[in-house]
């Protein structure tokens, strides 16, 4: 009987064993303790947005910045689908108004922090003498990618570019739509059009033995970006702090180093 009941002590004490380390493990670790906040942020954002998510980390260790980087038309339909989006930074003012007009954002955050510049750029070395909006209208000239106006705001800066210079129904059907600004770079730097439109900041990022900045383009309205916390997230003040870093002194260093002219009144 002894050794049955010693046995059967073991075998529990085993059991314990196991429950327990079962229950450790399942216990949350401190990354999982952290809050995250998602941001949809325009895809021209990309570089700079990075180093912001890393040095604001870096400050705010109880915060996990998650970027969603996608074109502005793209994101804004994302949480007009009641997507779990905490932040948005758009490359356009209109997104962003279409939001406020339906309360789906909180106007009380919301800031613009940084402009951009339109440009026309072609692969390096390039097929054609491409200098300036006139020429696409060659003969020789058979594909341009822009951004989709309907979702990129970099398409609608472009095209009202090409519509001001009396050119859009001359290039109309040699258009070669793209969901973001960098797809259009990645179309250029491969050689698969003979132009396309970025931003400028997006002609920095990339590597200059493929393409060559041949003209910057006039636009009607200044390219400017705002950023707002969404009015469903749980996390409005974590949330709050990540713009007030954006907009901090030390975020605005970020931008110009990315090749953005920063916003001074915030």
């Amino acid at each position: 009987m002894d050794k049955n009941r010693l046995l059967m002590a073991a075998l529990i004490i085993s059991v314990l064993i196991i429950a327990l380390g079962a229950f450790v493990i399942l216990l949350p670790s401190d990354n999982d303790a952290r809050s995250k906040v998602t941001v949809s942020a325009a895809a021209s954002l990309t570089e700079s947005f990075t180093e912001i998510e890393n040095k604001f980390e870096e400050g705010h260790p109880d915060i996990d910045i998650v970027l969603n980087l996608a074109g502005s038309g793209t994101l804004r339909m994302q949480i007009e689908a009641g997507a779990p989006i905490d932040v948005f930074a758009s490359a356009s003012q209109k997104h962003m108004d279409l939001l406020g007009s339906e309360n789906l954002i909180y106007a009380d955050t919301r800031n613009d922090f940084a402009e951009n510049s339109l440009v026309m750029i072609v692969p390096e070395p390039s097929r054609n003498d491409i200098k300036s909006l006139e020429d696409l209208a060659d003969g020789s000239i058979t594909k341009i990618a822009i951004g989709d106006p309907e979702i990129a705001p970099v398409g609608r800066y472009t095209k009202d570019a090409l519509e001001t210079a009396f050119l859009w129904d001359d290039v109309s059907d040699k258009l070669i739509y793209a969901e973001s600004v960098k797809q259009v770079l990645v179309y250029v730097e491969s050689g698969e059009v003979d132009a396309g439109f970025v931003y400028m900041t997006d002609a920095m990022s990339s590597d200059m033995d493929k393409i060559d900045v041949v003209a910057q383009i006039p636009v009607s309205t200044s390219i400017s970006y705002p950023i707002a916390v969404v009015s469903f997230s749980d996390k409005t003040i974590a949330s709050q702090e990540f713009i007030d870093y954006v907009i901090s002194d030390e975020g605005k260093d970020i931008f110009v180093k990315y090749g953005f002219t920063v916003m001074d009144d915030n």
